[in-house]
């Protein structure tokens, strides 16, 4: 009798599932003489859809028109929606800048950028409930928000520093 084998799949044939999931965190802290006064803890974010278009998918398909983040922002407002261009309640830009971020590789698959408004720079005249954050290309109230989110709010007294970071993740 004639044995029986069992036909092996060919794997090409079949469709394969895989997907890249961008995923961002983000810590803030107040520091007051050197000591940490306030921590966020991380928490995750939301990348809105300019985020994925002008960062992500042009820049993977090597359009002149890919943007890069080189700015992080605080606001006064809620979360940002899918759909936001700009962080709700951002502080305003006349007289607070968006601060330089610091790029960093943090492992093959996670980049962090990092920012500090330091309170010798007078970036607020009195305090300010910090209730949002984003990260986003441009140095003035333009540009495209990456992402942002907001967190139960803090009171930032202006003899305070604010260290943020903010993780994206690819998985």
């Amino acid at each position: 009798m004639p044995r029986e084998t069992k036909r092996r799949r060919n794997t090409f044939d079949q469709p394969t599932k895989q997907g890249i999931r961008v995923r961002g965190m983000f810590r803030i802290q107040l520091v007051e003489d050197g000591r940490i006064v306030g921590d966020s803890g991380w928490a995750q974010n939301l990348v809105v859809n300019e985020g994925f278009d002008d960062y992500l998918t042009r820049l993977l398909s090597a359009q002149a028109s890919s943007k890069q983040i080189s700015r992080m922002m605080l606001g006064t407002g809620v979360n940002p929606a899918v759909t936001d261009t700009a962080l709700p309640g951002e502080l305003n830009t006349a007289t607070y800048t968006r601060t330089t971020v610091t790029v960093s590789v943090v492992a093959s698959s996670a980049v962090e950028f990092q920012a500090t408004w330091a309170s010798a720079n007078s970036h607020i005249t009195a305090s300010t409930a910090l209730q949002n954050i984003g990260i986003i290309n441009d140095t003035t109230s333009g540009g495209s928000m990456f992402a942002g989110r907001s967190y139960t709010a803090s009171t930032w007294n202006t003899n305070q520093n604010v260290n943020a970071s903010y993780r994206i993740t690819f998985a």
